[in-house]
């Protein structure tokens, strides 16, 4: 029991959601009625210590609308960066390179500032584990070599030793996912890549919504008490006892769920006596 308090100790959890900016959650009472979104990242810097990027995904980050949002977030927040879609869902086999040169320039003000854990690597359930697939993995990470990265598979055919042990090698944290049991979708894992990092994203485990296709549906979905509870359980606490910093995000943001659910595991994780940021 003591060296199982000494490893919660060492490691520091940060708890937050995938992306702030969405106006139904002032709807649903997490920002004061009206919020625009130029307002809400203050507002939930106040309550979460780390969020996701989403607009890095979208499109390409512009160095001074970075160096921008930075400055509306207080000292020691931190951001992590989706890599942009046309890296992982739309790529262009000629242009992807200048893309990737065009990302790490773009997030140059949370690279100099320390308040970038982690680059999101998000691939689509489309990208199996094929020899065109894992060519251009390997390219893209040695692209992206020296920014913390991290790798999120949708697809089941990543989920073998020899991958985890090429991440280990390059020093890429692998990242942990709960969604619903579909087949050919990732499991949720508490594998450790990374000494320095583990990342876990909550999707929620609407299969339904998930089938359907439609995002609205996809990630509507309220988390239990005890469903959160088997997860501190049954993985975080390996996890933590593997990695110096822990972030994990809940991207259920339909209706504020992820808010509600962050706020109810940092509780979970702090009465368990975890180091809790």
């Amino acid at each position: 029991m003591p060296e199982q308090r000494q490893q919660r100790d060492t490691c520091r959890l940060l708890v937050g959601t995938s992306g702030y900016s969405y106006v139904e959650w002032a709807e649903a009472g997490f920002y004061p009625p009206g919020t625009k979104s130029g307002r809400m990242l203050p507002l939930y810097a106040q309550v979460f210590p780390v969020t996701e990027l989403n607009h890095t995904w979208y499109s390409l980050p512009k160095p001074d609308a970075v160096e921008r949002q930075r400055a509306q977030a207080p000292t020691g927040f931190l951001f992590a960066a989706k890599l942009t879609r046309t890296l992982t869902h739309e790529v262009d086999k000629q242009t992807w390179p200048e893309q990737a040169a065009a990302f790490r320039h773009g997030i140059t003000p949370l690279v100099q500032s320390r308040q970038l854990p982690a680059v999101l690597i998000q691939l689509p359930p489309t990208f199996h584990r094929s020899p065109e697939h894992r060519a251009y993995l390997s390219r893209l990470l040695d692209t992206l070599d020296g920014l913390p990265l991290a790798v999120e598979f949708r697809h089941r055919s990543w989920a073998q030793d020899r991958v985890f042990g090429e991440l280990e090698r390059r020093k890429v944290t692998l990242v942990a996912v709960d969604e619903p049991e579909l087949p050919g979708l990732f499991p949720a894992l508490d594998v450790v890549t990374n000494p320095a990092l583990f990342y876990v994203r909550f999707h929620g485990r609407n299969a339904k919504g998930w089938r359907s296709g439609n995002m609205q549906l996809q990630f509507d979905y309220d988390y239990s008490e005890p469903e959160l509870t088997g997860w501190i359980e049954e993985k975080i606490a390996h996890l933590a006892a593997r990695a110096a910093l822990g972030i994990i995000f809940f991207n259920n943001h339909v209706r504020a769920q992820a808010t509600r659910n962050a706020e109810l595991f940092r509780g979970l994780l702090k009465s368990r006596g975890f180091r809790v940021g």
